[in-house]
Protein backbone atom coordinates (compact mmCIF):
# COMPACT_ATOMS: atom_id res chain seq x y z
CA UNK A 1 0.00 0.00 0.00
CA UNK A 2 3.05 2.41 0.61
CA UNK A 3 4.42 2.44 -2.56
CA UNK A 4 0.92 2.87 -4.26
CA UNK A 5 0.47 6.54 -3.11
CA UNK A 6 4.36 7.91 -4.13
CA UNK A 7 3.49 6.01 -7.87
CA UNK A 8 0.26 8.27 -8.10
CA UNK A 9 2.27 11.50 -6.40
CA UNK A 10 4.78 10.89 -9.40
CA UNK A 11 1.79 10.90 -11.46
CA UNK A 12 2.77 13.80 -14.59
CA UNK A 13 -1.35 14.51 -14.76
CA UNK A 14 -1.65 14.89 -11.23
CA UNK A 15 1.45 17.56 -11.48
CA UNK A 16 -0.04 19.07 -14.36
CA UNK A 17 -3.47 19.70 -12.87
CA UNK A 18 -1.57 21.45 -10.14
CA UNK A 19 0.76 23.39 -12.59
CA UNK A 20 -2.84 24.14 -14.40
CA UNK A 21 -3.81 25.25 -11.02
CA UNK A 22 -1.10 27.87 -10.49
CA UNK A 23 -0.85 29.22 -13.84
CA UNK A 24 -4.98 29.60 -14.77
CA UNK A 25 -6.29 29.97 -11.06
CA UNK A 26 -9.27 26.86 -12.07
CA UNK A 27 -8.60 24.10 -13.87
CA UNK A 28 -11.52 21.20 -14.29
CA UNK A 29 -10.14 17.03 -14.08
CA UNK A 30 -12.32 14.76 -16.19
CA UNK A 31 -12.40 11.32 -16.33
CA UNK A 32 -11.61 10.33 -13.07
CA UNK A 33 -13.42 7.17 -11.49
CA UNK A 34 -13.97 6.25 -8.13
CA UNK A 35 -11.07 6.57 -5.64
CA UNK A 36 -8.54 8.16 -7.98
CA UNK A 37 -10.16 11.34 -7.15
CA UNK A 38 -8.75 10.84 -3.84
CA UNK A 39 -5.28 10.17 -5.00
CA UNK A 40 -5.35 13.26 -6.68
CA UNK A 41 -6.98 15.40 -3.98
CA UNK A 42 -4.10 13.79 -1.72
CA UNK A 43 -1.69 14.37 -4.27
CA UNK A 44 -3.03 18.12 -4.86
CA UNK A 45 -3.00 18.76 -0.75
CA UNK A 46 0.86 17.75 -1.02
CA UNK A 47 2.06 19.74 -3.21
CA UNK A 48 0.09 22.73 -2.54
CA UNK A 49 1.59 24.74 0.56
CA UNK A 50 -2.03 25.92 1.91
CA UNK A 51 -4.91 24.14 3.21
CA UNK A 52 -7.25 22.53 0.68
CA UNK A 53 -10.94 21.97 0.89
CA UNK A 54 -13.17 19.33 -0.99
CA UNK A 55 -16.63 19.89 -1.51
CA UNK A 56 -18.16 16.87 -2.03
CA UNK A 57 -22.15 16.17 -3.39
CA UNK A 58 -23.77 14.81 -0.52
CA UNK A 59 -22.95 13.70 3.39
CA UNK A 60 -23.27 9.84 1.87
CA UNK A 61 -20.25 10.88 -0.89
CA UNK A 62 -17.99 12.83 1.83
CA UNK A 63 -18.10 10.11 4.05
CA UNK A 64 -16.90 7.48 1.40
CA UNK A 65 -13.79 9.73 -0.18
CA UNK A 66 -13.11 10.57 3.91
CA UNK A 67 -12.56 7.16 4.46
CA UNK A 68 -10.27 6.91 1.27
CA UNK A 69 -7.93 9.54 2.70
CA UNK A 70 -7.84 8.40 5.93
CA UNK A 71 -6.27 5.98 4.42
CA UNK A 72 -3.89 7.64 1.97
CA UNK A 73 -2.53 10.39 4.80
CA UNK A 74 -0.30 10.37 7.75
CA UNK A 75 -2.65 12.34 9.64
CA UNK A 76 -6.31 12.12 8.84
CA UNK A 77 -8.20 15.15 7.01
CA UNK A 78 -10.80 17.02 8.93
CA UNK A 79 -14.35 16.49 8.55
CA UNK A 80 -16.75 19.37 8.46
CA UNK A 81 -20.31 17.95 9.02
CA UNK A 82 -23.42 20.08 9.17
CA UNK A 83 -24.51 20.57 12.74
CA UNK A 84 -27.52 18.56 12.21
CA UNK A 85 -29.75 21.59 12.91
CA UNK A 86 -32.96 22.74 10.83
CA UNK A 87 -33.16 25.96 10.21
CA UNK A 88 -34.46 27.97 13.54
CA UNK A 89 -34.93 24.70 15.77
CA UNK A 90 -32.32 25.10 18.19
CA UNK A 91 -33.66 21.46 20.13
CA UNK A 92 -31.83 19.64 16.85
CA UNK A 93 -28.14 20.16 17.59
CA UNK A 94 -25.45 17.25 17.42
CA UNK A 95 -22.94 18.09 19.79
CA UNK A 96 -20.58 15.90 18.39
CA UNK A 97 -20.73 17.88 15.11
CA UNK A 98 -20.60 21.10 16.66
CA UNK A 99 -17.08 19.78 17.98
CA UNK A 100 -15.86 18.58 14.64
CA UNK A 101 -17.07 21.83 12.76
CA UNK A 102 -15.75 23.91 16.00
CA UNK A 103 -12.30 22.20 15.67
CA UNK A 104 -12.24 22.77 12.06
CA UNK A 105 -12.30 26.75 12.50
CA UNK A 106 -10.11 26.57 15.26
CA UNK A 107 -7.32 25.15 13.29
CA UNK A 108 -8.45 27.19 9.87
CA UNK A 109 -7.95 30.46 12.06
CA UNK A 110 -4.63 29.13 13.76
CA UNK A 111 -3.53 28.86 9.37
CA UNK A 112 -2.11 25.97 9.96
CA UNK A 113 -2.32 23.74 6.85
CA UNK A 114 -5.34 21.08 6.74
CA UNK A 115 -7.35 19.22 4.61
CA UNK A 116 -11.04 19.63 5.05
CA UNK A 117 -13.52 17.21 3.87
CA UNK A 118 -17.43 18.71 3.53
CA UNK A 119 -20.90 18.92 1.73
CA UNK A 120 -23.19 21.64 0.76
CA UNK A 121 -25.35 20.72 4.88
CA UNK A 122 -21.93 21.81 6.26
CA UNK A 123 -21.34 24.95 3.43
CA UNK A 124 -25.01 26.46 3.72
CA UNK A 125 -24.39 27.19 7.95
CA UNK A 126 -22.98 30.36 8.11
CA UNK A 127 -19.60 30.02 10.73
CA UNK A 128 -18.33 33.26 13.04
CA UNK A 129 -16.01 35.91 11.96
CA UNK A 130 -12.35 35.36 13.26
CA UNK A 131 -13.41 38.37 15.60
CA UNK A 132 -16.49 36.74 16.92
CA UNK A 133 -14.78 33.67 17.39
CA UNK A 134 -12.12 35.04 19.30
CA UNK A 135 -14.86 36.53 21.28
CA UNK A 136 -16.21 33.34 22.17
CA UNK A 137 -13.02 31.59 23.43
CA UNK A 138 -11.26 31.51 26.52
CA UNK A 139 -7.69 30.84 26.75
CA UNK A 140 -6.07 29.79 30.07
CA UNK A 141 -2.34 29.25 30.65
CA UNK A 142 -0.29 27.45 33.44
CA UNK A 143 0.09 29.80 36.25
CA UNK A 144 -2.57 32.28 35.53
CA UNK A 145 -4.13 33.74 37.78
CA UNK A 146 -7.68 33.50 37.46
CA UNK A 147 -10.95 33.24 39.85
CA UNK A 148 -12.55 29.68 39.25
CA UNK A 149 -16.13 31.67 39.86
CA UNK A 150 -15.42 33.57 36.73
CA UNK A 151 -14.83 30.45 34.49
CA UNK A 152 -17.99 29.22 36.12
CA UNK A 153 -19.80 32.26 35.17
CA UNK A 154 -18.15 32.53 31.64
CA UNK A 155 -18.92 28.95 30.49
CA UNK A 156 -22.53 29.63 31.33
CA UNK A 157 -22.23 32.52 28.54
CA UNK A 158 -20.50 30.34 26.56
CA UNK A 159 -23.38 28.06 26.39
CA UNK A 160 -22.19 24.89 28.52
CA UNK A 161 -24.18 23.18 31.07
CA UNK A 162 -23.00 22.15 34.57
CA UNK A 163 -23.00 18.87 35.30
CA UNK A 164 -21.83 16.45 38.24
CA UNK A 165 -19.62 14.01 35.64
CA UNK A 166 -18.12 15.68 31.87
CA UNK A 167 -19.59 13.09 29.56
CA UNK A 168 -19.48 15.01 25.96
CA UNK A 169 -18.62 18.70 24.77
CA UNK A 170 -20.56 21.80 25.82
CA UNK A 171 -20.40 20.10 30.22
CA UNK A 172 -18.25 21.93 32.94
CA UNK A 173 -18.34 19.94 36.06
CA UNK A 174 -16.41 22.27 39.43
CA UNK A 175 -15.30 20.12 42.45
CA UNK A 176 -13.44 22.48 45.03
CA UNK A 177 -10.57 23.62 43.27
CA UNK A 178 -10.79 21.46 40.53
CA UNK A 179 -12.38 22.27 37.34
CA UNK A 180 -13.66 19.49 34.15
CA UNK A 181 -14.56 20.97 30.91
CA UNK A 182 -15.13 19.74 27.66
CA UNK A 183 -14.28 22.10 25.16
CA UNK A 184 -16.51 22.43 21.78
CA UNK A 185 -12.83 22.25 20.12
CA UNK A 186 -11.31 19.03 21.33
CA UNK A 187 -11.43 15.76 21.28
CA UNK A 188 -10.72 14.96 25.18
CA UNK A 189 -11.58 17.13 27.98
CA UNK A 190 -9.79 19.06 29.97
CA UNK A 191 -8.96 18.64 33.91
CA UNK A 192 -7.66 22.18 35.35
CA UNK A 193 -6.49 22.28 39.21
CA UNK A 194 -6.46 25.42 40.60
CA UNK A 195 -4.06 26.41 43.62
CA UNK A 196 -6.40 29.59 45.41
CA UNK A 197 -6.81 31.64 41.91
CA UNK A 198 -3.76 30.26 39.96
CA UNK A 199 -3.74 28.08 37.85
CA UNK A 200 -2.05 24.84 38.43
CA UNK A 201 -1.97 22.19 36.46
CA UNK A 202 -4.07 21.74 32.89
CA UNK A 203 -4.12 18.35 31.58
CA UNK A 204 -6.36 15.90 28.78
CA UNK A 205 -8.59 13.02 30.85
CA UNK A 206 -10.06 10.23 29.64
CA UNK A 207 -14.35 10.29 30.35
CA UNK A 208 -14.74 6.48 31.30
CA UNK A 209 -11.20 5.59 33.12
CA UNK A 210 -10.39 9.33 34.43
CA UNK A 211 -6.91 8.65 34.06
CA UNK A 212 -4.88 11.53 32.82
CA UNK A 213 -3.83 11.75 29.11
CA UNK A 214 -1.59 14.55 28.69
CA UNK A 215 -0.35 17.96 30.36
CA UNK A 216 -0.58 20.86 28.90
CA UNK A 217 0.71 24.55 29.13
CA UNK A 218 -2.42 25.95 27.65
CA UNK A 219 -6.00 25.28 26.62
CA UNK A 220 -8.25 26.99 24.79
CA UNK A 221 -11.98 26.69 25.71
CA UNK A 222 -14.45 27.54 22.36
CA UNK A 223 -18.26 28.38 23.27
CA UNK A 224 -20.75 26.53 21.08
CA UNK A 225 -20.30 28.25 17.92
CA UNK A 226 -24.12 26.97 16.92
CA UNK A 227 -25.82 28.64 18.91
CA UNK A 228 -27.47 31.68 16.62
CA UNK A 229 -27.23 34.96 18.59
CA UNK A 230 -28.54 38.07 17.37
CA UNK A 231 -25.82 40.37 17.72
CA UNK A 232 -23.20 37.67 16.19
CA UNK A 233 -21.38 38.28 13.11
CA UNK A 234 -21.14 35.66 10.63
CA UNK A 235 -19.83 35.07 6.99
CA UNK A 236 -19.30 31.40 4.99
CA UNK A 237 -17.15 29.22 5.23
CA UNK A 238 -15.06 30.60 1.98
CA UNK A 239 -14.71 34.03 2.90
CA UNK A 240 -13.51 32.65 6.58
CA UNK A 241 -10.11 30.86 5.03
CA UNK A 242 -7.37 32.17 3.79
CA UNK A 243 -6.91 33.30 0.11
CA UNK A 244 -4.49 30.81 -0.59
CA UNK A 245 -7.26 27.85 0.30
CA UNK A 246 -7.28 25.17 -2.88
CA UNK A 247 -10.72 24.45 -3.02
CA UNK A 248 -11.76 21.28 -4.74
CA UNK A 249 -15.42 20.46 -6.08
CA UNK A 250 -17.39 17.19 -7.11
CA UNK A 251 -19.95 19.25 -9.20
CA UNK A 252 -20.63 23.17 -8.82
CA UNK A 253 -24.02 22.70 -10.11
CA UNK A 254 -25.16 20.32 -7.82
CA UNK A 255 -23.65 22.31 -4.71
CA UNK A 256 -24.70 25.32 -5.76
CA UNK A 257 -28.82 23.87 -6.64
CA UNK A 258 -28.48 22.14 -3.32
CA UNK A 259 -27.60 25.68 -1.35
CA UNK A 260 -30.65 26.90 -3.12
CA UNK A 261 -32.92 24.36 -2.01
CA UNK A 262 -31.90 24.49 1.37
CA UNK A 263 -31.75 28.35 1.23
CA UNK A 264 -35.81 28.20 0.34
CA UNK A 265 -36.54 25.68 2.77
CA UNK A 266 -34.84 28.46 5.57
CA UNK A 267 -37.11 31.07 4.27
CA UNK A 268 -40.60 29.38 5.28
CA UNK A 269 -39.04 28.17 8.64
CA UNK A 270 -38.37 31.62 9.17
CA UNK A 271 -41.82 32.91 7.97
CA UNK A 272 -43.43 30.54 10.28
CA UNK A 273 -41.71 31.81 13.16
CA UNK A 274 -43.97 33.58 16.60
CA UNK A 275 -43.11 37.62 16.12
CA UNK A 276 -42.67 37.24 20.13
CA UNK A 277 -39.05 34.97 19.29
CA UNK A 278 -36.66 37.47 17.27
CA UNK A 279 -34.27 35.57 15.49
CA UNK A 280 -31.75 36.44 12.53
CA UNK A 281 -33.08 36.18 9.26
CA UNK A 282 -31.73 33.29 6.66
CA UNK A 283 -29.60 35.74 4.58
CA UNK A 284 -27.66 36.61 8.02
CA UNK A 285 -27.31 32.74 8.95
CA UNK A 286 -27.20 30.74 5.89
CA UNK A 287 -25.89 31.19 2.17
CA UNK A 288 -27.55 29.87 -1.10
CA UNK A 289 -26.26 29.20 -4.62
CA UNK A 290 -25.27 32.37 -5.57
CA UNK A 291 -23.33 33.29 -2.14
CA UNK A 292 -21.35 29.93 -2.51
CA UNK A 293 -20.60 30.93 -6.39
CA UNK A 294 -19.45 34.33 -5.64
CA UNK A 295 -17.19 32.79 -2.46
CA UNK A 296 -15.50 30.43 -5.10
CA UNK A 297 -14.24 33.14 -7.23
CA UNK A 298 -11.09 34.84 -5.86
CA UNK A 299 -10.12 31.02 -4.33
CA UNK A 300 -7.76 28.68 -6.61
CA UNK A 301 -10.27 25.52 -7.97
CA UNK A 302 -10.13 22.23 -8.93
CA UNK A 303 -13.71 21.27 -10.54
CA UNK A 304 -14.18 17.40 -11.30
CA UNK A 305 -17.19 18.42 -13.40
CA UNK A 306 -17.52 20.21 -16.54
CA UNK A 307 -16.68 24.19 -16.27
CA UNK A 308 -17.86 27.04 -18.22
CA UNK A 309 -13.85 28.43 -19.40
CA UNK A 310 -11.89 26.26 -17.37
CA UNK A 311 -9.01 24.81 -18.95
CA UNK A 312 -9.29 21.07 -18.55
CA UNK A 313 -7.23 17.75 -17.85
CA UNK A 314 -9.24 14.61 -19.28
CA UNK A 315 -7.63 11.41 -17.62
CA UNK A 316 -8.22 7.97 -19.08
CA UNK A 317 -9.95 5.80 -16.28
CA UNK A 318 -11.47 2.28 -16.64
CA UNK A 319 -13.90 0.69 -13.79
CA UNK A 320 -12.38 -1.70 -12.12
CA UNK A 321 -13.35 -5.11 -13.41
CA UNK A 322 -15.18 -7.65 -10.90
CA UNK A 323 -12.91 -10.71 -10.00
CA UNK A 324 -14.96 -12.92 -8.15
CA UNK A 325 -12.56 -13.55 -5.27
CA UNK A 326 -10.67 -15.10 -8.20
CA UNK A 327 -7.10 -13.96 -7.25
CA UNK A 328 -5.22 -15.36 -10.72
CA UNK A 329 -7.53 -13.06 -12.62
CA UNK A 330 -6.23 -10.15 -10.30
CA UNK A 331 -2.70 -10.99 -10.59
CA UNK A 332 -3.02 -11.82 -14.26
CA UNK A 333 -4.59 -8.02 -14.75
CA UNK A 334 -2.02 -6.29 -12.54
CA UNK A 335 0.53 -7.67 -14.50
CA UNK A 336 -0.92 -6.43 -17.88
CA UNK A 337 -1.38 -3.17 -16.94
CA UNK A 338 2.46 -3.09 -15.30
CA UNK A 339 3.71 -4.58 -18.77
CA UNK A 340 1.64 -1.91 -20.29
CA UNK A 341 2.60 1.00 -18.57
CA UNK A 342 6.12 -0.37 -18.94
CA UNK A 343 6.08 0.21 -22.70
CA UNK A 344 4.04 3.56 -22.69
Amino acid sequence: MTKLPVLYQNNPQFRAVYEGVCANGTVTALGLIGSKHSFLVKSLFEQHSNTTIWILNNKEEAAYFLNDLEVLLPNPPLFYPSSYRRPYNIEETDNANVLLRAETLQKLKEHTKQLVVTYPEALFEQVLTPKELKRKTLSINKGDELSIDFVNETLFEFGFNRVDFVAEPGEFAVRGGILDVHSFSHDEPFRIEFFGDEVDTIRTFDVTSQRSIQLHEQVKILANIEQKENTEKRQSLLSFVSENTLVCVQNKSIVAAELDALFKFAQKEFEKLSGEIKRQPPKELFIDGKTFTSGLEPLPQVHFSSAKKTPSLVFSCQPQPHFKRKFDWLAEHLTENTEQQRAN
